[in-house]
């Protein structure tokens, strides 16, 4: 059945052909404009920051884009407008937890997208700026499982922003509040090495990093052998702990659920 789910969410996701192709373009004008301003401040940094050259941090920059739309930490509120109508009842009423659902149709879009929004940055990267990347097969192998795991821990964030629905009528503030620390925190901006050393430690104690910073760092080898294991592992603890928080607080939202009817 999950497999089932993640087969339809990428049918589903692949039938927005044009959408798909405005957001590979989006993403690598984003990236031409973030790989020349971080190029720049390695330069007039004199030539390393901290371990970064050049090419490296423009490499971080264009892998970073090819997995951003897979990631997606951006607004998403399906489930939200579902409780806010009362549809959430529908979802309550059927065989399958809405949970492991809307998990496995999000695995099926991470795996659609990341074939458009992901071979056009990496392709005009490798053009524009030359890319730096691992010439063994076994970075690539564990960037895939840190890839599903950091698509994992999105969804599960993503879900228990939503889940406050149930208890407010607006989730523009919440909403606004966890889109900026994500930003900041997952190494989008800036790579988390760049950060003072007290908003590394505080990136450290949440799950952002893991999204984006964690596969980028295993993709480019940055992070190999038991270091690379090591920050799978943290992934996957993280990844683990946010679904079941999600499990908690749903189940407690849909025993206070009043909708028309009963």
């Amino acid at each position: 059945m999950f497999g089932a789910l993640v087969v339809m969410g990428f049918r589903r996701w692949s039938t927005y052909r044009l959408a798909a192709l405005a957001g590979a373009f989006a993403n690598t004008v984003f990236g031409l404009i973030r790989a020349n301003v971080t190029v720049a401040v390695v330069g007039v940094a004199g030539g390393v920051v901290a371990g970064y050259d050049a090419r490296e941090v423009a490499t971080y920059v264009w892998v970073g884009q090819a997995l951003l739309g897979s990631i997606y930490i951006f607004q998403w509120t399906d489930l939200a407008m579902r409780i806010r109508s009362g549809d959430i009842a529908i979802d309550l009423g059927r065989p399958v937890d809405p949970q492991i659902a809307y998990l496995a149709a999000d695995l099926g879009r991470a795996a659609f997208d990341l074939i458009p929004r992901g071979a056009l940055p990496l392709l005009v990267g490798a053009l524009v700026t030359g890319l730096v990347l691992p010439a063994s097969p076994l970075p690539y192998l564990l960037g895939v499982v840190s890839l599903v795991l950091a698509v994992v821990i999105s969804f599960a964030c993503r879900w228990l922003v939503n889940l406050a629905g149930f208890w407010l009528l607006d989730l523009r503030g919440p909403m606004a509040t966890y889109l900026v620390a994500v930003s900041v925190l997952n190494g989008l901006i800036v790579p988390v090495s760049w950060f003072p050393a007290w908003l590394q430690t505080l990136a450290a104690w949440t799950p952002f990093p893991s999204m984006l910073q964690t596969p980028i760092d295993v993709f480019t080898a940055r992070a190999e052998g038991t270091q690379a294991l090591s920050v799978i592992v943290v992934q996957s603890a993280w990844a683990a702990a946010l679904l079941l928080l999600g499990q908690v607080v749903y189940r407690r939202g849909a025993r206070r659920l009043v909708v028309q009817g009963g």
